[in-house]
């Protein structure tokens, strides 16, 4: 039987006023490490826009106050005998609502708008859409058409409102996950009229968005903070008992924890270096996420394209080490590039993780030896390697640090470290102007594919350019095979092959330290889907 963790968080923080006031209503304010990139579903890719936009929106499916996927703007579903076809009915007086309070019915018809959207402007996600992701019916070549793709080809994809309060999606094959990814922002509606009367300005701040979640964004302060309010016309409305919601933006660990500490924040992440400092604070909070860390390699560098180079790196990384006495926030070493506690084997019921097994080893040695041979088959004495990372994306400085420690300690290989902010690292990978890149991926939904569909040839994520045509081809075999056993062992296999050909080099799975007021709870945090968390039930105490 296939199982799925949903991990849920109770967190909360002290009653406090805005602006010194003293002040009876209930407010929650959140610090998110990073800043929000966009506030359009369709483009949004990383977790402070992901974040944001859950709490005012909200897809055809979503997460309870028991962190379970239910219904949700959709009021039920149902399904035909070959699992295809998915009927969804929506709830009733549905709306938009935007920063006024002015109302737009929300119907069947904007699901239909914002995936065909998605695909046509080659949304970062559009492949969630195709057989990588939720195979949506004819998505793979929608996808592939991009802006090109002409109204009548859009109208091909499986998804369709025969009436304001119905959509029908039509699958390519079973998907077992169908209803977790649902969740996931990208699927989530938009207003066709009011996307396209605000143009270039929609979604750009809050007088050009709309709501149809717990909360109404009120005022965005890029690389600062984004209010909310309650959003009285949502359904959630009576399981809402905040009056305002507060995400505060790049929130470094540091300035996280002091401003946990005079009470700005209601919930700080912080890092291995105020573990021992808070660790046994009752508001000191440990669970584990779903992110794995890895190196992205380029494979596009004659260095790196070398397996033996490749090997070296991987054999000397302390992953034990560095999680257990440098990181201490409850990450773990990682044995592969799927995460632990996702997917289960559906005759055992077996982790994914304990079914493949370990392919990442630490002996300096053999590093050492796989070192020397792919020296000698370059012939070189020694090579440069450039460390790529993202100083706003906690913990990689810290891991980019022992990385380059860990690494020099080779004979023949010289290590540097670029810093650089998130963006700065996707723009230098999409040029292909870097040698490794520090990396993490959470998962979109409970399935192995979530991870190893980085290793696909044509998947825009895997930025590193690795092609492997026997990886490729066992992926596709998954993708169509109907038994749910024999799709588990093409996934093993899948996963072995990225691993023993080191596609990428997996680190470690986060744990997340965090400070977490104790009478504020409600808090969700659910892995394996693509707003991890959510503030629709946060109480106060």
């Amino acid at each position: 039987m296939r199982k799925m963790l949903a991990l849920f968080v109770t967190m909360g923080l002290l009653l406090s006023g805005c602006g010194g006031k003293t002040d009876t209503q209930k407010v929650y304010n959140f610090g998110l490490e990073t800043d929000i990139v966009t506030m359009d579903s369709a483009f949004a890719t990383d977790p402070a826009s992901m974040s944001a936009l859950h709490a005012t929106t909200e897809g055809l499916m979503g997460v309870d106050a028991k962190g379970k996927t239910v219904p949700m703007l959709a009021k039920s579903y149902s399904l035909n005998d070959d699992h295809t076809v998915y009927t969804f009915k929506l709830r009733d007086n549905l709306k938009w609502t935007d920063l006024n309070g002015k109302t737009y019915p929300l119907k069947a018809q904007d699901f239909v708008y914002s995936w065909q959207r998605a695909l046509k402007n080659a949304s970062e996600y559009a492949y969630m859409f195709t057989s990588d992701g939720a195979s949506i019916k004819n998505a793979d070549a929608i996808a592939k058409l991009g802006v090109n793709a002409s109204k009548e080809q859009l109208d091909t994809l499986g998804i369709k409102a025969p009436d304001d309060k119905t959509v029908v999606v039509t699958l390519e094959r079973p998907i077992a996950y169908f209803l977790d990814i649902m969740t996931f922002s990208c699927f989530y509606p938009q207003n066709q009229e009011y996307v396209e009367k605000m143009g270039k300005q929609y979604a750009t701040d809050v007088n050009h968005m709309l709501s149809c979640g717990a909360f109404i964004a009120t005022k965005w302060t890029k690389n600062n903070k984004m209010e909310f309010k309650k959003n009285p016309n949502s359904f959630l409305a009576k399981e809402v008992q905040l009056d305002k919601l507060n995400l505060f933006l790049k929130q470094n660990p540091s300035t996280a924890a002091l401003n946990f500490t005079n009470g700005t924040l209601d919930y700080a992440a912080i890092n291995s270096s105020l573990v021992d400092k808070y660790k046994k604070d009752k508001s000191y909070k440990q669970f584990q996420m779903g992110y794995v860390f890895y190196i992205n390699i380029n494979h596009r560098r004659s260095t790196l394209a070398n397996k033996n180079v490749r090997a070296a790196i991987s054999y000397a990384i302390n992953r034990d080490d560095f999680t257990k006495n440098v990181l201490k926030d409850g990450s773990s070493k990682v044995g592969g590039m799927v995460g632990k506690t996702l997917a289960y084997n559906p005759k055992t019921g077996k982790d994914f993780r304990d079914d493949s097994g370990d392919y990442t080893h630490y002996d300096l040695a053999k590093a050492q030896q796989y070192l020397d041979e792919g020296l000698k088959e370059l012939n070189k004495s020694s090579i440069d390697i450039e460390i790529l990372y993202g100083s706003d994306e906690s913990p990689e400085d810290t891991v980019a640090e022992y990385l380059q420690g860990a690494l020099s300690k080779l004979k023949g290989l010289k290590v540097t470290n670029r810093a650089t902010t998130r963006q700065g690292r996707i723009a230098a990978q999409d040029a292909g102007e870097y040698d490794i890149a520090l990396q993490h991926w959470g998962p979109d939904y409970a399935d192995p594919t979530t991870y190893l569909n980085l290793g696909l040839s044509d998947n825009s994520n895997n930025r590193g350019k690795w092609n492997n045509a026997a990886f490729d081809q066992v992926m596709h075999q998954a993708q169509l095979e109907t038994d749910a056993s024999k799709r588990w062992n093409e996934l093993l296999e899948a996963e072995k092959i990225m691993m023993e050909d080191y596609a990428f080099i997996p680190l470690f799975q986060r744990g997340a330290a965090t400070l977490q007021r104790t009478n504020k709870p409600g808090m969700i945090y659910k892995m394996a889907v693509g707003s991890p968390y959510t503030y629709t039930y946060i109480k106060v105490q």
